[in-house]
């Protein structure tokens, strides 16, 4: 819900803020009070009635701290959200770079870079206005302070009322005392001006979590592989959408595709396997255990998954690689890309700074590599990885027809032993599965084999005769192609 940019700045700023203000908090606060009690203190023991003018300036200057506390703390909380703010929109920006250019759209991108620094530059002068009328008014009362004091020194001593020594060292305190009273309240400015960082830090780092294990969950074991969906229900809040009551076993070691028009509920089911949300309705086990009493480290950590678009993190192949699996050998990461046909294009990479091969940086989300290059690391990590369940989301599809032919092989073995969910919209990529599970409006309306489904004549067979280049045609020819329409081959 928030820019990536944004919530980064408001995660950096808040730190620092909170160290600011606890040194001024317990250095210069604490300090500056304690000056004060401690010349108030010498002043009664010179001349108690010296007291008089401190205790008349103490009154304006209360006032002048608290007018200035009130206004700064939203002042600071106002200007850090417009300086991450800033961020969040050209982080955003220059994260999608391509789409910016593909669509020209240079000037509007600038165009909105710059109202933000307006509105970051004006919440700054609004400070600034802040400190200005502070110092002025502050400046005022500082020299009606050593006035009062020295002036009405001088003329106790006038008057035989008190000694040059009394008014020297009126004077003296007065001088030390009025120079720490701007900072004494520029301290309670920066004290307070912290505070609104922090709130406004506050707003990303402090939000509840709301997906956490339960008290004394278990890590997860897995011995068959066996996945339940139970009853299962999920409309993200909304009362529709999602999945409805869906019932689903995946035997151990079985192979099933997921296939579905678009919003039929596909990978919801995959999220919640993943246990991004937790189900509104029903239960999912996996070997007889309620994903709600298992450990999500423990249930991620069993699960390999390969995703359409696979994003990498901006460090070496070797980092990327081993990422899944960090106590992996040189010689097995190197067998995993060699497995999905990523070994070569790794050793002709080569970084700005001049690294090679497994040492070279991939970019931001992997940039500087191709669509098919990120999908082939992707790919290479999870084999690296070795799961018991594999989830596989059109973990082709970036792949070009001769790539992808030369490591169907590799996803075979890849596949071996384990439990596959595979969700895809070229069914040629899902034909061989064990069974095809077809979902429409959040439920199962149709579970078999390949061959078998295409021989019911039902939406699997409608989704197979209507695909050109195995994919998935839209949905209003879909619907209106006839029930027993088969793909020529089946037909054959």
């Amino acid at each position: 819900n928030d820019f990536a940019g944004r919530i980064s700045n408001r995660v950096m700023q808040a730190p620092s803020s909170a160290g600011d203000a606890v040194y001024q908090m317990f250095d210069a606060i604490a300090y500056a009070i304690s000056y004060i009690i401690g010349a108030g203190v010498l002043l009664w023991t010179a001349d108690a009635r010296l007291l008089i003018p401190l205790a008349l300036w103490l009154l304006p200057y209360g006032a002048l701290v608290a007018w200035t506390v009130r206004r700064m703390g939203p002042a600071s909380k106002a200007a850090s959200e417009a300086r991450s703010a800033l961020t969040g929109r050209i982080v955003d920006a220059y994260t999608n770079v391509h789409s910016v250019k593909m669509f020209a759209q240079n000037d509007r991108e600038l165009e909105g870079a710059r109202d933000a620094m307006t509105r970051t530059r004006d919440s700054f002068q609004r400070e600034m206005r802040l400190f200005t009328i502070m110092d002025i008014v502050l400046t005022l009362l500082n020299g009606l302070l050593i006035v009062g004091v020295t002036g009405w020194a001088i003329w106790l001593w006038t008057t035989g009322s008190a000694s040059v020594g009394v008014v020297a060292a009126a004077s003296a305190l007065v001088l030390r005392l009025s120079n720490m009273s701007g900072w004494i309240m520029m301290s309670v400015s920066q004290f307070f001006e912290a505070l609104g960082v922090i709130g406004e830090g506050m707003d990303s780092i402090a939000q509840p979590v709301t997906l956490v294990d339960a008290p004394g969950a278990k890590p997860l074991r897995v011995t068959d592989g066996r996945i339940e969906f139970r009853d299962l229900s999920h409309h993200y809040g909304k009362g529709s959408g999602g999945l409805d009551h869906l019932q689903l076993i995946v035997e151990p070691r079985q192979k099933v595709g997921i296939v579905g028009r678009s919003g039929a509920g596909k990978s919801t089911l995959v999220k919640l396997l993943l246990r991004f949300y937790d189900t509104e309705g029903g239960d999912l086990l996996i070997d007889g255990q309620s994903l709600r009493g298992v450990t999500q480290d423990s249930l991620r950590s069993a699960i390999g998954m390969v995703q359409q678009e696979s994003s990498l993190l901006h460090r070496t192949v070797r980092e990327n690689l081993l990422y899944g699996r960090p106590d992996a050998t040189e010689a097995e990461m190197i067998a995993a890309a060699k497995q999905a046909e990523a070994h070569d294009f790794i050793l002709r990479l080569q970084d700005g700074d001049g690294n090679e091969g497994y040492d070279a940086k991939v970019g931001e989300r992997g940039v500087k590599l191709s669509g098919g290059q990120r999908q082939r690391i992707a790919l290479a990590r999870v084999i690296l990885k070795d799961a018991p369940i594999l989830v596989l989301d059109e973990a082709t599809s970036a792949l070009d027809s001769e790539v992808e032919a030369a490591i169907q092989d590799t996803l075979a073995q890849m596949m071996e032993g384990k439990t596959v969910l595979a969700i895809a919209h070229r069914l040629s990529t899902i034909a061989r599965m064990d069974r095809i599970v077809v979902i429409d409006g959040g439920r199962i309306v149709e579970d078999g084999p390949h061959d078998d489904l295409l021989a019911q004549g039902g939406l699997y067979a409608r989704l197979w005769s209507r695909q050109s280049g195995g994919f998935l045609a839209p949905d209003d020819i879909i619907d209106d192609a006839p029930d027993n329409t088969l793909a020529p081959e089946a037909a054959e």
